[in-house]
């Protein structure tokens, strides 16, 4: 039976597209794409987002993270904005895709989810955008996903957009590997077996408009205590962080964005409303530049673990950020021409060193770089 784009829960302009991805040993499996058409058709929201662009205009695809699923209206409408044709995932198992009798979350090679996006890509291009430049942008444990996706398709990602990914275990490498043996060994005999993890609602805490937070949250898809960590699934991103400690030699330009800091404890403390209290945001920033040559990581004070999920304030500098470097690396800003520089022997008059030189060309490059603004756009 051929699936149809239908509305979806998020209301006016967004539609969602069942994938079917065949069976495994709990039944039919199914990944779901969510679309974004501003159904007021606006235009660009600023004269320089309307200079013209290439053949067609960039598709965004977003990949959520670890008990979560689609729901940000602003970040469709921040790219929609921007002319981009704006997407979403829910992964299998997760959101609009879990079905009754599944085990919410769970697969045993991050690999698996490569049929996923590669569905997702096959139903974006039939619906009219067949050789559109992906810009792929993943949160958390979906941001590992979107890396080692990325690596293993060289040449199929234009752009990567990285919010607080999990690419490397709390605290260091040590921690990773010194607990791998003893996981193997757990997944091999027992895959499903849940871990005995402290049961926290931190997170949940600082989002939920049931609580502390701003955001509505489905219970059902994105509860109060996480899903249970299951020794298989571990293990799977355990194999992702170490595929990306040996280094992804990603061919695109990789944005990360993070909070300024984590504060991670089993007991609540009041600074989890101002940091990240799910990952460890210092080693996430130095893994992060294992990705590849052109990496750009900014970190924002007083920022969530979604970032894009934090108070009003620093969301709008979170997408002033975003914006600043889609300029130049996904819609292609034109850049200022360099001259020509002589070589050191050639300047009459004075005695300059290679590295003065460096030095030179580095400070010329950063007086150019300019601020620029992002417009919000209505909340829902």
């Amino acid at each position: 039976m051929v699936q149809t784009w239908a509305p979806d829960l998020l209301g006016p302009g967004f539609t969602a597209l069942r994938l079917p991805l065949g069976e495994d040993d709990e039944g039919p499996v199914s990944a779901t794409v969510i679309r974004y058409r501003d159904p007021e058709r606006r235009g660009p929201s600023s004269r320089r987002t309307a200079r013209k662009r290439g053949p067609e205009q960039p598709v965004v695809l977003y990949v959520h993270g670890w008990t979560d699923y689609f729901h940000q209206r602003d970040l469709a409408r921040f790219w929609s904005d921007r002319g981009c044709a704006f997407h979403a995932l829910d992964l299998r198992k997760y959101g609009r895709s879990l079905r009754d009798g599944q085990t919410p979350g769970y697969v045993d090679d991050l690999g698996a989810y490569d049929e996923d996006i590669d569905a997702a890509l096959a139903a974006i291009a039939a619906d009219g955008h067949p050789s559109a430049p992906l810009v792929l942008m993943g949160h958390s444990t979906g941001g590992l996903v979107a890396s080692l996706w990325a690596a293993r398709h060289p040449g199929r990602v234009h752009a990567l957009v990285l919010n607080s990914p999990w690419l490397e275990a709390h605290g260091s490498a040590l921690v990773r590997t010194t607990t791998t043996p003893v996981l193997e060994q757990l997944a091999r005999r027992r895959p499903r077996t849940a871990l005995r993890l402290p049961a926290v609602d931190h997170y949940w805490r600082t989002l939920s408009d049931q609580a502390d937070g701003e955001w509505e949250l489905d219970p059902r898809w994105r509860p109060r205590f996480s899903f249970p960590v299951r020794a298989g699934w571990l293990r799977a991103v355990v194999a992702g962080q170490q595929t990306v400690a040996r280094g992804l030699d990603l061919d695109c330009p990789a944005l990360v964005l993070t909070s300024a800091r984590s504060v991670i404890s089993p007991r609540w403390n009041e600074r989890m409303r101002t940091a990240d209290c799910v990952l460890d945001v210092t080693t996430m920033a130095q893994r992060a530049l294992d990705l590849g040559a052109r990496v750009t990581v900014n970190r924002f004070d007083g920022a969530l673990h979604d970032v894009l999920l934090s108070p009003a304030g620093i969301r709008a500098a979170v997408y002033t950020a975003m914006d600043q470097w889609a300029q130049a690396y996904v819609f292609g800003s034109a850049a200022s021409e360099i001259p020509a520089l002589d070589p050191p022997a050639a300047v009459v008059g004075a005695a300059f060193s290679p590295d003065d030189v460096t030095a030179a060309t580095t400070a010329q490059a950063t007086s150019r770089s300019i601020s620029l603004p992002y417009r919000r756009s209505r909340r829902a």
